[in-house]
């Protein structure tokens, strides 16, 4: 089976159908069998309803028993219905799902699955499965995947397709004790919630194995890289720090100096510097650039977005200006126009261009530097291990100094493996001129008081963002999406503040536009998906509020509120916990207690265990498709274990018991792999 061939191929995808697959990012057999479910569902024996089982997902049997009543409430449906079980009145509310007032019929038995709630005397299901009868005697005591959808793709769709590519697939190939087929088949399909857990731990322990050899083999090339820059420590240098309008802290004062120390050694730095939101790594960045470029050199800072890139530009030319340093500093982004961009490329290559500052478009092939001698890379798991070595391969002869910066709070035993191919710097101070960020966890009943709370900012001068979990609504998933609750808050603001929506799936042109209008303030609320985690610098936006906060790992929820309390305003997040039981309050009681993302991040780790390894993705830090650095930190160990054994042996890779492993790493089938390189 060719893993390439296009789905389409595949019964029952039309080319409607395959759109919608597109749209969550399958195109091939491939992509359909590392489609990993995001949970599953267990058909257990139903259970009658009281007050023991609220507040966990059950299946409950019963009658409808009036008819379904569908009302409209602003631009959502709301289908409502009473369940007799037992004699039992249960309520049973759907949104945004208007066909179920069609499909279920009055006096007929079905089976309800959903977390039972109770509201005062009543029991009450929201967005329960409906299950016929007869079909749910099939699914009696098994386990079936949950996929994360889009709107029009429905769960059984691809289930389906997933079933067809894997009954062609033959992998012998061996990882975890486990053939390539049996994993994937029971990471799909598994018999029982043991066989779910063996896959698992197989597949991750495999993207943990690829990803750390990978790293180490690069270590073993930056250790072989010397250069002949002969740079030298600066007093120009030393000269703005002492002129700054503010004192930076020893921390970064101790950062900068190995920076330098390394700068000046004969051997090419490799170097990660790790800081929390707002501790100031940008201008470390700024003097590194500086010193490199004073002496004649190119750099060149990558960000993540091309909107942070503008920022950088602007920030770096301002400050050129202040200091009084004649460099010249290029933008280069892939929406730049033909003549610009030429423009830009031509004074690279001519090495009139001191420092550039640009988005991937950095390590395009027709881009030529003169004498890169600086390679500065934000937000460095954005881009991964392969990109920055493609970048790093632009300067001609010598080998580039890298510098990486991340403010992701991975725990330092954890950044260490991660981070393997490079020396790790710690900025653990925050500027004393930030106020700290006042939190506040409170559930959906909040909500109301909180859009008066972000009216009130909005009014006084301030922006807000809204943060959801998905971009659309999705069958059978009960928490909120980013097109359906923008245009709600658009009827709920009127004309007392300006509302817009952002999310990954919309072109890069008006991504940037709406980025580009809440960063000037033209847009008063931005609601958004976790795209904006490391995309936007907005001193003016002073709320956050997250919907469903439950559904995100404690870390990203850090990393996300970290777009607030960049001004001298005082900033507020307020955490909406859509699931309000007993744990997940706990969790995120954690961000209301401290901004410390690095205590937060350990105390995630120490919350999070094996029952918590099918949820919604925690780890938005690293692209692993399964794997998850804080919950899977044992496995993540033992990978790295083996990956120095193997390397010792068989450095490439070349017994027969490795040719798996060899095919994966260097070969063009590495794409479902290899997403964390």
């Amino acid at each position: 089976m060719d893993k390439s061939q296009d789905i389409i191929s595949l019964k029952g995808i039309g080319e409607k159908t395959a759109d919608l697959y597109h749209k969550v990012g399958i195109y091939t057999y491939g992509d359909l069998m590392y489609y990993y479910p995001r949970d599953y569902i267990k058909y257990d024996e139903a259970v009658t309803p009281s007050p023991e089982k609220t507040d966990t997902f059950c299946f409950i049997k019963g009658i409808i028993s009036k008819r379904p009543l569908l009302r409209k409430a602003g631009r959502m449906s709301v289908v409502t219905a009473t369940i007799d079980c037992s004699g039992l009145q249960v309520r049973a509310v759907w949104f945004h799902m208007p066909y179920i007032a069609r499909s279920i019929r009055t006096g007929v038995e079905y089976y309800f699955g959903a977390v039972l709630k109770m509201n005062g005397n009543f029991y009450s299901l929201e967005q329960p499965l409906v299950i016929s009868k007869d079909d749910y005697e099939v699914l009696r005591n098994t386990l079936q995947p949950v996929y994360p959808l889009t709107k029009g793709l429905s769960n059984n769709s691809l289930r389906k397709s997933v079933k067809q590519v894997l009954s062609m697939y033959d992998g012998t190939g061996v990882i975890g004790g486990m053939t390539e087929k049996q994993a994937l088949l029971s990471i799909h399909f598994p018999a029982d919630i043991n066989e779910l857990k063996k896959a698992r731990e197989a597949l991750v322990y495999e993207e943990f194995l690829l990803f750390i050899l990978r790293l180490k083999l690069l270590k073993e090339e930056n250790k072989r890289a010397q250069n002949g820059f002969g740079l030298k420590k600066l007093d120009r240098v030393h000269d703005i720090i002492d002129n700054l309008p503010y004192r930076l802290t020893d921390a970064q004062l101790k950062v900068f100096g190995e920076i330098e120390n390394d700068l000046c050694s004969g051997s090419s730095m490799s170097r990660l510097v790790q800081g929390d939101v707002g501790c100031g790594k940008t201008i470390i960045a700024f003097l590194a650039c500086v010193m490199v470029s004073l002496q004649g050199y190119q750099c060149s800072l990558m960000a993540p977005t091309e909107i942070l890139a503008t920022q950088h530009y602007d920030l770096f030319n301002n400050m050129c200006k202040r200091y009084g340093l004649d460099l010249n500093i290029t933008l280069l982004t892939g929406s730049m126009g033909a003549a610009v961009k030429r423009e830009a490329l031509a004074d690279i290559e001519s090495g009139h261009t001191d420092i550039v500052i640009g988005t991937h478009a950095l390590f395009q092939d027709k881009v030529k530097y003169s004498s890169l001698a600086l390679v500065v890379t934000d937000e460095q798991h954005r881009f991964g291990v392969r990109q920055r070595e493609l970048l790093a391969d632009k300067s001609a002869g010598d080998s580039p100094h890298v510098l990486v910066m991340s403010a992701t709070p991975i725990p330092r035993t954890l950044a260490i493996i991660l981070y393997g191919d490079l020396d790790i710097s710690v900025i653990d101070e925050v500027p004393a001129r930030r106020l700290p960020i006042k939190n506040c966890v409170v559930g959906p009943s909040y909500r109301e008081r909180s859009y008066d709370f972000i009216l009130k900012e909005v009014k006084n001068g301030h922006q807000a963002y809204v943060i959801c979990p998905m971009v659309e609504e999705s069958e059978g998933l009960d928490c909120m999406d980013v097109v359906s609750y923008s245009s709600e808050l658009k009827d709920i603001f009127k004309n007392e503040a300006s509302v817009a929506c952002l999310h990954g799936r919309m072109k890069a042109g008006l991504k940037d536009s709406v980025m580009k209008d809440f960063a000037s303030g033209k847009t008063d609320i931005l609601v958004s998906t976790t795209v904006v985690e490391v995309g936007v610098n907005v001193p003016n936006a002073t709320v956050m509020m997250v919907e469903n906060a439950e559904r995100f790992g404690l870390a990203q929820l850090h990393q996300l509120r970290g777009r607030i309390g960049r001004g001298d305003a005082q900033s507020y997040c307020i955490f909406i916990d859509g699931k309000e039981s007993e744990k997940s309050r706990e969790r995120l009681e954690i961000l209301n207690r401290s901004n410390d993302g690095f205590f937060i991040a350990s105390e995630d780790l120490k919350l999070r265990g094996p029952g918590d390894m099918f949820g919604i993705k925690q780890s938005g830090e690293l692209e692993f498709k399964l794997a998850d650095i804080y919950t899977d930190s044992k496995i993540l160990a033992r990978a790295k274990q083996e990956a120095e054994e193997i390397l010792k042996t068989d450095r490439d890779l070349s017994k027969p018991e490795h040719k798996n492993l060899r095919m994966k790493l260097f070969s063009k089938d590495t794409e479902s792999f290899l997403k964390a390189l």
